[in-house]
């Protein structure tokens, strides 16, 4: 079992650490985590070869490259939104009638849209930071040995992940490893593609027909 709770913290800080990034700008603080966390470095090959982090201040790091690609990736030039990617007019769907609202209502996530700079419950960053909740919740059934609520969570992520995520952030993260202007972004984008598929696997092998490996 020890195994698999490392497997799952592995998950919750790699969601954690996504839907953070995806989610707004990078601040100083982030940035000093960051560059000291060999592992979460591991994930950035480009960025540990791109030469401006050793040139410049954090601040300025910030200010003249990474707050500028944030800003055109997930403001200007792309929509991080589901909606706009799934409806046939490319409307954002704003209001409480979003698919994504009544799952999170129903398992009380509640969403600060103004925190998380977004007009919209089905940004990127939101949606993966409910998996992040999700996942969190796993462990916690893990530790307390309630296997059986344990393989709910699972499935509720599975399923998230199926009828929402895979279905239109595959196409927006290649969409900014196309526009990134700086190695950071680029490799975020990767390691989030990888990532969701590599999950979405892991989780579809979990959860299956004949029951959930917990319990079995």
């Amino acid at each position: 079992m020890n195994d698999v709770l490392t497997k799952q913290l592995a998950r919750m800080n790699l969601y954690a650490l996504i839907s953070r990034i995806m989610m707004k700008e990078v601040d100083k603080e982030f940035l000093k985590t960051f560059e000291k966390d060999e592992m979460m470095l591991s994930f950035f090959p480009n960025y540990q070869q791109w030469e401006k982090p050793k040139e410049l201040s954090r601040e300025k790091l910030m200010e003249q490259f990474l707050h500028v690609d944030f800003t055109n990736l997930f403001v200007l030039h792309l929509i991080p939104y589901e909606s706009f990617y799934r409806r046939d007019d490319q409307m954002l769907e704003t209001g409480g009638a979003n698919p994504v609202v009544q799952l999170y209502n129903e398992y009380d996530f509640r969403v600060d849209l103004e925190k998380a700079r977004s007009v919209s419950p089905d940004h990127i960053g939101i949606e993966l930071e409910f998996m992040y909740m999700l996942a969190s919740s796993e462990y916690k059934a893990l530790e307390n040995e309630d296997y059986d609520a344990a393989c709910q969570i699972a499935k509720i992520e599975r399923d998230f992940l199926r009828d929402h995520l895979l279905e239109w952030a595959p196409m927006f993260l290649q969409n900014i490893k196309a526009e990134a202007a700086t190695p950071f972004y680029f490799d975020a984008a990767s390691l989030t593609l990888e990532f969701i598929l590599s999950d979405y696997e892991y989780l579809n092998d979990l959860i299956t027909d004949e029951g959930c490996r917990y319990t079995s």
